[in-house]
């Protein structure tokens, strides 16, 4: 759906994905779940539209919808900044993203087939990521 600001029309969507620290499978189960609703919170904050997220075991699938302020390396920035900062002050035990990531553009064209792409991944997991 395309937004608008006071001074913009735009439709731009984020695919990020980044990775913990040393590549560890321990985003599951109740992690998973609290980080879960850390991004929905920094969504919030931000004025962000978290439009999907996928946890796996060793990576993060997030969409995110922005307004064109906001550019891609601040919206990672802030994702992956704020949320270790919330989970480690909320948690016993300690969560560290690495430097790297991956963030694409899509469209409204594209928007449904990224969810899609999203949504299969708990379904391949022997496919791997590397940064």
């Amino acid at each position: 759906m395309v937004k608008s600001t006071r001074h913009a029309v735009y439709d731009l969507y984020y695919h990020v994905v980044f990775i913990p620290k040393y590549r560890e499978q321990r985003l599951t189960g109740a992690a998973a779940d609290r980080l879960h609703s850390i991004f929905e919170e920094i969504c919030d904050d931000k004025d962000l539209e978290l439009v999907e997220a996928e946890i796996m075991p060793d990576h993060v699938h997030l969409f995110i919808g922005s307004p064109p302020k906001n550019a891609p390396s601040l919206i990672v920035n802030w994702v992956k900044g704020i949320s270790a900062r919330w989970y480690n002050e909320r948690s016993n035990d300690r969560i560290k993203w690495t430097r790297s990531y991956y963030v694409g553009t899509a469209g409204s064209v594209s928007k449904d087939a990224v969810k899609q792409y999203i949504r299969e991944q708990k379904d391949k997991q022997d496919g791997r990521w590397t940064a």
